[in-house]
């Protein structure tokens, strides 16, 4: 999963490199923790949040099988 966000992400950004993904697990949850460059937080949220809508969209979709409940949240 955290290489799938690292696929979606870096692409979206002007400094890849500062792309990091965190996981944070819990007995009946998985938080994912999306850190990116100061500047690219903008091109990652996108306007009124469709981007980061999108992409935790893909991301639940794509851990539905899982038994545990995933989020994902975006940091400085």
């Amino acid at each position: 999963m955290r290489q799938l966000i690292e696929t979606i992400v870096k692409p979206l950004v002007d400094f890849p490199e500062d792309v990091q993904v965190n996981v944070e697990e819990e007995a009946d949850k998985v938080t994912y923790k999306l850190s990116v460059h100061k500047s690219d937080m903008g091109k990652v949220i996108g306007k009124q949040g469709r981007v980061a809508k999108a992409i935790r969209t893909v991301v639940y979709a794509a851990g539905s099988s899982q038994q545990k409940k995933i989020f994902v949240e975006i940091t400085e």
